[in-house]
């Protein structure tokens, strides 16, 4: 089995030049990759073409696939997430809240890198770059640990981001991608605590469970996206269809995509039919409850895929153009199913009125809260983060989508003109 400790010793050496690298160094690292990326496309997407052949030859499903696929389109935005990290304040070395003391001391709290980060994840090898330049502007080093469906593609972009630092005189280890899919390997990582400051996983409910059972390093979770989109009673028909047909169709087998429908008694008549025959057009199978069924049946909506829903079909992150739809009474039935059946990552409600949506934003505790929008903008990009390492469902000591300021942490500076302790 391939020794990790060296690696890592020379990761943990890495994160020390790291933590005190210039701004401008930095960025400089970021905007080559982005070129680097640019240049030899057809040499990642040949690498990308080995991992989705032998995906369709182990039968996987058509959405995981689409996520494994690294398109132009999907290349290009991992340049524009690099030339946006580059772009954005350097959080390291930050001072804020100063505050004087009434012995005169100054004491404000200094932003610092964690050191060396781990990412553990599944499919999507734009991770690879995304969590690699959100640890290098925030003065870290990162462990990339992806998964064997992603491996020759993380593999080509490894070696293409090694390349680039040693060119401009950076450690090569500021970036470690793990040379086997072995799961073994993992299991060591996690042990090695003296080395590694932080351990990420991004995946399915296998992968989070084994990570947070076995690691000795500190964990964010970044578990499971049961989403949820709320038709409150007053819901504009107009709004509602283009926010929730976006919100399970555009992308569903992200993390961020809906998958459970909950709609105001009062909101049928005027949202039910004209969402549920958008959704259906847009080839999203619909497990719906019995009030759900028998309001589409009095409006002479039927269709093979209106299928009654099943208790387990609440709470289920289906990432496929699977959708499950509930009637509630009211307001308050339908924060208590998110709270019931929600996994702390995104909620969103559509209304027209104002008072609602403050409340519904106060109510939910979830890491991403959206009035009047999509789920799918639940992502560190699309907030302006330039990307994410990961959307966190654990409150210490980042929630909600990880940029470069979620990658550091504080320490506590005091200045002083010789005062002593009494």
């Amino acid at each position: 089995m391939l020794d990790l400790r060296p690696m890592m010793t020379a990761a943990k050496a890495a994160s020390r030049q790291a933590a005190v690298l210039d701004t401008a160094v930095k960025n400089q690292a970021l905007l080559a990759l982005a070129n680097a990326i640019g240049a030899r496309r057809a040499e990642l997407q040949a690498a990308n073409a080995e991992d989705l052949a032998a995906a369709e030859r182990a039968g996987l499903p058509a959405p995981l696939r689409d996520r494994l696929a690294l398109t132009d389109s999907v290349l290009a935005a991992m340049v524009d997430g690099l030339r946006d990290i580059a772009a954005q304040p350097d959080p390291v070395g930050e001072i804020g809240e100063l505050r004087r003391r009434p012995n005169g001391l100054l004491v404000g709290r200094m932003r610092i890198p964690l050191g060396v980060v781990a990412i553990i994840y599944e499919s999507r090898p734009n991770v690879t770059v995304d969590a690699a330049a959100l640890c290098l502007k925030a003065g870290n080093a990162v462990v990339l640990r992806g998964g064997s469906e992603a491996f020759h593609s993380n593999q080509a972009l490894g070696r293409l981001m090694g390349e680039v630092l040693e060119r401009l005189g950076l450690p090569p280890a500021l970036v470690t991608v793990i040379p086997t899919p072995d799961r073994a390997v993992m299991a060591e990582l996690l042990k090695l605590d003296d080395l590694v400051d932080l351990v990420i996983p991004r995946g399915g409910k296998e992968l989070i469970r084994f990570v947070a059972e076995h690691s000795r390093i500190p964990v964010i979770k970044h578990f499971e996206g049961v989403c949820h989109t709320y038709l409150d009673a007053s819901a504009d028909p107009e709004v509602a269809v283009p926010v929730v047909v976006n919100a399970k169709a555009q992308r569903p087998a992200t993390c961020n995509a809906t998958e459970t429908l909950l709609i105001h008694a009062a909101a049928v008549e005027t949202c039910l039919v004209p969402v549920i025959q958008a959704l259906l057009a847009a080839a999203v199978e619909i497990r719906a409850c019995e009030r759900t069924r028998q309001a589409l049946r009095a409006h002479g909506v039927t269709a093979e895929r209106i299928v009654p829903a099943q208790a387990s079909d609440f709470g289920c992150e289906f990432l496929d153009h699977i959708l499950a739809v509930k009637v509630v009474d009211d307001y308050a039935a339908a924060v208590a199913h998110i709270q019931t059946y929600g996994s702390s990552h995104t909620e969103a409600i559509v209304t027209r009125d104002h008072a609602t949506a403050m409340r519904f934003i106060r109510d939910i505790g979830s890491s991403t809260v959206i009035v009047n929008a999509s789920t799918r903008f639940a992502d560190g990009q699309q907030l302006g983060l330039g990307a994410e390492i990961g959307i966190s469902t654990t409150k210490l000591h980042a929630f909600g989508p990880m940029g470069a300021r979620e990658l550091t942490t504080q320490k506590f500076v005091v200045f002083g003109e010789g005062q002593t302790r009494t």
